[in-house]
């Protein structure tokens, strides 16, 4: 039996050699404190909105400050807005002060970037018209109830397309600055919506199933 019989059978190929691979750079830079802010207002500001609105709907507090329920939901309201541009601020600043992705550089990426912010922006908008200003801003949580649960476009899409489309708004935003840091912080805010969703679903059923006892 000659030398060669006694290899294995793979033991006359090249073998790969797994320490010279390179790991593709995510363009993430860590230590930068703008990608830590915008990771804390994309967080904080819908736990704050759900913490302040169970508050007020136990206590009224709002109600009571303001004088009626439908002046202390808008002023509820303005502040969501104002903490939604904020958030939108510092998800910008975010990728502003990143390096950009070598790997997300493709024109398929960009118009993707734009198609996915044209979805969003539907979603959004058309929510919004759906619910009315107070369905939009925790009017259920002031008392200011609907007659009954809205099932028209789009929620005959999805159940929750303000939080949907505001998910799919940061991914295009992410996408078009081919930002890998934007990518990140959309996964973020994506799993604080959800999070959001488990504490805001069963609450404003609650609400709803009280309404129809009291019927």
């Amino acid at each position: 039996m000659n030398q060669r019989q006694l290899m294995g059978c793979c033991e006359d190929r090249p073998m790969l050699d797994l320490s010279k691979m390179e790991i593709p750079d995510l363009a993430i830079n860590w230590t930068d404190i703008n990608i830590w802010f915008g990771l804390a207002a994309l967080w904080l500001t819908p736990f704050t909105w759900n913490v302040v609105g169970r508050f007020e709907y136990r206590t009224q507090f709002l109600t009571k400050l303001f004088g009626n329920p439908r002046l202390a939901c808008t002023a509820f309201a303005l502040c969501i807005i104002s903490a939604t541009l904020y958030k939108s601020y510092r998800f910008k600043m975010a990728m502003d002060s990143q390096p950009r992705c070598i790997l997300l550089h493709e024109n398929w990426i960009l118009w993707l970037g734009y198609f996915l912010i044209y979805v969003g922006v539907l979603l959004v908008v058309s929510s919004f018209l759906a619910l009315g200003f107070f369905g939009t801003y925790l009017g259920d949580y002031f008392g200011i109830l609907m007659d009954e649960k809205v099932t028209s476009f789009p929620f005959n899409l999805v159940s929750n397309p303000m939080y949907v489309g505001s998910t799919i708004n940061y991914l295009g935003m992410a996408l078009i600055r081919a930002s890998s840091a934007g990518l990140f912080l959309t996964a973020a805010v994506g799993l604080a919506y959800y999070v959001a969703i488990l504490f805001e679903e069963p609450f404003t059923e609650e609400i709803y199933r009280r309404k129809k006892k009291r019927s």
